[in-house]
């Protein structure tokens, strides 16, 4: 479900399926239909299991200061669709909405994709209409099936792979390896985060056949800590940026910068763009996402941690930020996910849980997640907007996680 998408459906006449279908043959007719506006656009095309969002927000953030127009193309929302599809920060408003809806109308596209084909659609039509420099474009589910891999990217990336999606994207590393490799295009470079030992042999060999020049971290580039912050060191191209101090906390968070500063760097090659190293080091600085180690009040953080791999992350965090401090979770999350797995994580730092059902067809029932958990404490929260607000109060921290769309409701209902 994309929040507030259907009322541009419905306004426009423009009908699409809910469904997930993967493949690329209806998006590429109606491309064609809307006249290919995705050949207009310079694109960095990035997926992965997790990262794929902070990526993107260090790579927007270094191409605003460098003076280039960015587009951004993510999902789920944040709030809502208007989110998803961004330039220079900036939402896409509801006139801009009702003219690409205007457009797909006229070209006949109703009926031939789900929303999320949709939607990519309409980021596509958003971005050639405006003209921008460059789009940062997160992959929907996966790479090789997914609605936006119908583009020939300056640079893609890969930032991580783990199990997910498995009924979709296959039950295998190596399989889910197969299909986000799927976004490397021939002769153009490849960044990749550190990937498990299966899924770089495919992300090698896919980049081999594509005759693509590839960068790995810790092969080709790092992080190193340094006296004053972080080190960015790359061996390939011989540049070294020091005094790298990130808003974004975690060791992940400097991956994902390295990863953003290395596809910039290549970026820039093709574009004919002088890299600033005073600029890297600003952009690194102020950037910011919502939902990621996010305090939200006093003693209220948010954090979209929804699998195995990212809980892990967030606990490394928590450790790493919040020493010794009392930790409860509010939860929900979608049904397709290793929830017991996400529990047994969680429980090594709380016994406190709080589970919650929110509006979404993939959502696991509360009750559900009660049974699955061996907490202590546990309880089913009917409303946990008052919850949330009194925990300003509580003698320790309060985390909301589990799913990116809990907390898109969440902050519709507080308005934040």
């Amino acid at each position: 479900m994309i929040l507030n998408f259907e009322q541009y459906k419905e306004r426009w006449n423009v009908h699409s399926d809910s469904m997930i279908k993967p493949g690329l043959e209806s998006i590429k007719r109606a491309l064609t239909l809307l006249h290919n506006p995705q050949e207009k656009l310079q694109v960095v095309h990035v997926a992965g299991t997790n990262g794929k969002g902070s990526t993107i927000a260090f790579l927007e953030q270094m191409a605003l200061n460098h003076g280039l127009s960015v587009g951004k193309f993510m999902s789920p929302c944040v709030v809502d669709v208007h989110d998803q599809i961004q330039i220079n920060g900036k939402p896409i408003t509801q006139k801009q909405m009702d003219v690409v809806f205007q457009q797909m109308n006229h070209a006949g596209i109703s009926g031939l994709l789900t929303d999320f084909e949709l939607l990519t659609c309409a980021a596509f039509l958003h971005f050639a209409n405006e003209q921008v420099d460059l789009v940062l474009l997160e992959t929907g589910l996966g790479g090789l099936e997914d609605s936006t891999n119908v583009v020939n990217p300056l640079v893609s990336i890969i930032t991580s792979i783990a199990l997910e999606h498995t009924q979709i994207l296959g039950h295998t590393i190596k399989q889910i390896a197969q299909h986000k490799a799927g976004i490397v295009k021939y002769g153009k470079p490849v960044v990749i985060g550190k990937l498990p030992e299966e899924a770089l042999t495919v992300v090698k060999q896919k980049a081999h056949i594509q005759q693509s020049p590839l960068y790995a971290y810790d092969e080709t580039f790092t992080v190193e800590a340094d006296e004053q912050g972080e080190k960015y060191i790359n061996f390939k191209e011989k540049i070294i940026i020091e005094k790298l101090k990130r808003k974004l906390l975690g060791a992940h968070q400097g991956e994902n910068m390295a990863l953003a500063i290395t596809a910039f760097i290549e970026m820039a090659k093709i574009l004919q763009i002088e890299v600033q190293i005073d600029l890297v080091r600003q952009s690194v600085g102020c950037t910011s996402l919502p939902s990621r180690f996010e305090q939200v009040f006093p003693n209220v953080y948010f954090d979209g941690a929804h699998n195995p791999a990212s809980i892990e992350k967030l606990i490394e965090t928590i450790k790493q930020q919040l020493p010794n401090k009392r930790i409860r979770f509010v939860l929900g999350m979608v049904a397709d996910k290793d929830i017991e797995k996400v529990l047994r994580s969680l429980e090594t730092i709380s016994d406190e849980f709080y589970f919650v059902d929110f509006q979404n067809t993939r959502a696991a029932k509360a009750k559900d997640l009660l049974h699955l958990s061996k907490a202590k404490k546990k309880v089913i929260l009917k409303d946990c907007i008052p919850f949330i607000q009194s925990s300003v109060n509580f003698e320790g921290i309060t985390f909301v996680t589990g799913s990116l769309y809990l907390l898109a409701e969440i902050r519709n209902q507080l308005r934040i």
